[in-house]
């Protein structure tokens, strides 16, 4: 399987861009920017269809905003960066994992509800 997409259209190799969806309660046809993912139901089409597409006879044509180029800036990409350090750093106050014997409370199919028991003191331990 080929990682690009090509155009829906017969005999057209292109190199799709749109994707072209239909919503036959509001007798609507939209082009939109390319799915991520290929649906059953929609038509990929290269930018040279995509221009020249036309409504069925009674059908509205919506052509949703394409956005341009979206590489990341430097700062889309420091700002990334920044929250990936701050969601490692440990919690304030916590500095260890509970301990004890967890105690099931529940169940809902295959899932388990705990609940964290203290540990109990050993002997010489206070």
């Amino acid at each position: 399987m080929s990682p690009v997409r090509t155009c829906s259209r017969t005999a057209c190799k292109a190199p799709a861009v749109f994707t072209l969806t239909y919503v036959y309660r509001d007798s609507t046809a939209v082009l939109g920017p390319l799915a991520t993912y290929a649906e059953p139901h929609c038509y990929d089409l290269c930018a040279e269809h995509s221009e020249r597409l036309t409504a069925p006879m009674g059908w509205e044509l919506v052509r949703l905003p394409v956005e341009e180029e979206t590489e990341p800036s430097a700062d889309d990409l420091e700002a990334l960066a920044d929250a990936v350090r701050e969601a490692a750093k440990p919690a304030p106050g916590t500095g260890h994992e509970p301990v004890g014997q967890g105690t099931e409370v529940g169940r809902r199919g295959h899932l388990r509800v705990l609940r964290s028991e203290p540990a109990a003191t050993q002997p010489g331990q206070e």
